[in-house]
């Protein structure tokens, strides 16, 4: 069997718990998808079966479970379970799965997947999309977001990274904590197109925090950034130049 080259964070947890949840842009990412899936997820309409696919730290689970539904984590990496299994320690309704996405045995069972920020650590994203929807029952929800290779784009041009940029942001240094296999909104939405999903909405995530040109204002007018980032995440103008790209579709 072929050899998976899926990225796992194995041995880096806690780093990665610091550097992006412990910053103002995991905050933020977090913050603003937690918005955009209770705005067109009916996450109140009773208990409902989740699946957090590539769930990284438990913080998205957690938030399912505090509103009282089932939750399924998964990861790839066996750290990341041990981790969320910390983080949700005396948590309710929680179980969880260490396999990579493709060896999921779950057919039709949940009523919402998530999956964030996962597409851009994998081998073969648009299969892991067909494999996403495989999840889903009939009516259910998918919460999908990615690393957005055109805002990934337009921030290192900005920059003056042009070397990088004129190698299609590819470098043999690969920095683990940093995703190398970014993806463009407009092919994912061509992908899905041809599925049998019909998408409710779409948003950019992080459209104006990583550009500001003073860093400092990124933590001291966190507020402010953040109500900007929601008046303007579904606008057309904008959303593409978020950092991160967020879909949220029905499966029919």
């Amino acid at each position: 069997m072929k050899e998976s080259k899926d990225q796992s964070f194995d041995t880096l947890m806690n780093k990665f718990a610091h550097n992006i949840y412990g910053s103002t842009k995991g905050k933020l990412r977090h913050q603003v998808l937690l918005h955009q899936m209770r705005k067109y997820i009916n996450l109140d309409q009773g208990v409902l079966d989740i699946i957090d696919v590539g769930g990284g730290t438990g913080i998205m689970a957690k938030e399912m479970l505090d509103m009282g539904h089932r939750v399924l984590f998964n990861d790839i990496s066996a750290q990341a379970v041990d981790f969320a299994k910390q983080s949700l320690q005396g948590a309710e309704n929680v179980r969880f799965e260490q396999q990579n996405l493709n060896q999921l045995m779950f057919c039709k069972a949940f009523d919402l997947v998530i999956c964030h920020a996962v597409l851009e650590w994998l081998e073969e994203p648009f299969n892991a999309i067909e494999k996403l929807i495989q999840l889903a029952r009939p009516g259910a929800m998918v919460s999908l977001s990615f690393f957005n290779k055109e805002a990934h784009r337009f921030g290192n041009i900005l920059y003056g990274n042009f070397d990088y940029v004129d190698a299609d942001m590819q470098t043999k240094n690969t920095v683990r904590l940093n995703p190398n296999r970014a993806l463009s909104p407009h092919l994912v939405l061509h992908k899905l197109a041809a599925l049998p999903i019909e998408i409710i909405a779409t948003s950019g995530i992080r459209c104006f925090h990583d550009y500001l040109k003073d860093r400092e204002k990124q933590q001291q007018e966190f507020e402010r950034i953040k109500q900007l980032e929601l008046n303007y995440c579904e606008d057309n103008t904008y959303k593409w130049l978020g950092k991160y790209f967020h879909i949220v579709f029905r499966v029919i």
